[in-house]
């Protein structure tokens, strides 16, 4: 029992086995260890030394011999304070090492994510993908036919989309098709309706930050999700000069 929770507070199953042994002993040798805990002798030098750099052992001289002691148990306070410590500097760190470690990525090539997903409940579900926990704020790009989604999804199911959308303070630019309203704006983004009967469109459409999800409307029901910064650029690239273009129209 101890040793599970000894491991599970940073100690390996050598190091935890060594520490619960030097504890029931004023001190002992390698030797006398390695008997004890049926670990190999060299091994067993370098775990001590493992154990005495977490401060939880320390070296006791007997005779002419070296031995060893364990630290009282309430130096494992301290490790898992200094543990604690480590980790929140090792956090912070993250935020400059984690955009260096994508650049790596990026120059040894992306391999994108692609997930295929089957029918209504399907598409419900690809939705979850898009917005990701840590997501706040940025724009999501939007094309769809708003009539097709009003004939396949209720009022709840559509709206479950936006409000995660809107609560992680996500803007939208849409482009979207409809024979029978105008979408008012609402603040939250931009939207251009265009004509269905010109520019038919039966997929609806998102792309944010590296994510793409197409959700086929027309014979099929499907969705298709596609984790790629290449494939994410390029389609924001494709809408923001349609955008562009019927702005300056306008």
């Amino acid at each position: 029992m101890f040793e599970k929770y000894l491991q599970e507070i940073g100690l390996n199953e050598k190091e935890a086995a060594l520490y619960l042994a030097l504890l029931q002993v004023d001190a002992a040798s390698v030797i006398d260890l390695a008997k004890k805990t049926n670990i190999n002798r060299s091994t067993v030098y370098v775990v001590l030394e493992g154990l005495m750099k977490k401060g939880l052992v320390s070296e006791a001289q007997i005779g002419k011999k070296v031995h060893y002691q364990a630290e009282p148990p309430e130096r494992l306070e301290t490790f898992v304070e200094r543990q604690k410590t480590i980790l929140e500097e090792q956090q912070k760190r993250l935020k400059d090492i984690i955009p260096q470690i994508k650049g790596i990525q990026r120059e040894a090539g992306e391999r994108p994510l692609v997930k295929y997903f089957e029918g209504k409940e399907g598409i419900l579900s690809s939705a979850e993908e898009i917005f990701e926990a840590h997501d706040t704020g940025g724009t999501a790009y939007l094309v769809y036919p708003k009539d097709l989604l009003e004939s396949i999804f209720s009022q709840e199911e559509k709206s479950k989309f936006r409000k995660i959308r809107i609560g992680k303070d996500i803007r939208s630019k849409v482009f979207y098709t409809s024979d029978n309203q105008t979408v008012p704006d609402d603040g939250t983004g931009d939207r251009i309706k265009i004509d269905g009967k010109k520019y038919p469109i039966t997929c609806d459409v998102t792309v944010y930050k590296d994510r793409v999800r197409i959700n086929t409307l027309g014979k099929s029901l499907a969705a298709i999700y596609i984790k790629s910064q290449d494939v994410a650029d390029t389609l924001r690239s494709i809408i923001d000069l349609a955008f562009d273009g019927l702005k300056e129209k306008k």
